[in-house]
């Protein structure tokens, strides 16, 4: 049977926020189709965490896609480089991935097209984050005028809209949102460095960020986490 709701697309990195972001669209009544990219990150389990909440949440398909950024390296997250542990940063943290979600959102816009959907939503924040500058609004704002002037969808006066529902969410906000959703916190997963265990970390920024989220919203995280 083919569906009369209108399609949507969501970058589906298996983080808590790309989680929370898909079941926004859901909420919001699209038929939700997942890109999910193994870019050469140093850990496959975020990948996992992906096909998990593609397949608890019932989404429509989900695509795996497959390109090599530690050809470029740049990053702790791409290459031989510790991840820190030492607290959030205040400059660009080491764990940026150069352009990531420049490269991610036009590969997404791609896949939009060939699923006839208007609308691409992303995790994206730009309150409680580790400072990348392809996380804030003028950013995706940008970006979508962008993919509609370079898309054939764009060219025949259908828009890209980009969809960032937790752009200016704290993390216990996001926290929060999970929770109302009826989302299982474990489905997701954050941690930049997983132990040999399969733990979380409990250290890198992106944990850090997380406990203090659920912590201040007063939620339990069932993740797991080594510290």
């Amino acid at each position: 049977m083919v569906s009369s709701k209108p399609k949507a697309v969501v970058l589906l990195s298996g983080g808590l926020d790309s989680m929370v972001s898909a079941a926004r669209a859901i909420e919001d009544g699209f038929e939700v189709h997942a890109l999910t990219l193994d870019y050469g990150q140093r850990h496959l389990v975020e990948r996992d965490s992906a096909r998990r909440i593609a397949e608890k949440l019932g989404l429509a398909d989900q695509v795996e896609l497959s390109i090599d950024l530690r050809a470029f390296g740049g990053s702790a997250l791409t290459d031989d480089i510790p991840v820190p542990k030492g607290g959030v940063e205040d400059d660009v943290p080491v764990t940026y991935v150069p352009a990531r979600n420049l490269i991610f959102l036009s590969l997404t816009a791609a896949f939009a097209e060939t699923r006839g959907a208007r609308d691409i939503f992303i995790g994206v924040n730009a309150l409680d984050y580790s400072g990348y500058p392809d996380c804030r609004p003028e950013f995706i704002e940008s970006f979508a005028r962008t993919a509609t002037l370079g898309t054939k969808m764009g060219s025949e006066g259908e828009a890209l809209q980009i969809r960032a529902p937790l752009q200016h969410m704290t993390k216990a906000d996001i926290a929060r949102e999970c929770a109302r959703l009826g989302l299982d916190p474990s489905w997701s997963w954050s941690c930049y460095d997983p132990t040999i265990e399969g733990e979380a970390c409990g250290l890198c920024d992106s944990c850090r960020l997380r406990k203090k989220g659920f912590a201040e919203a007063g939620l339990v995280d069932s993740t797991p986490y080594a510290a």
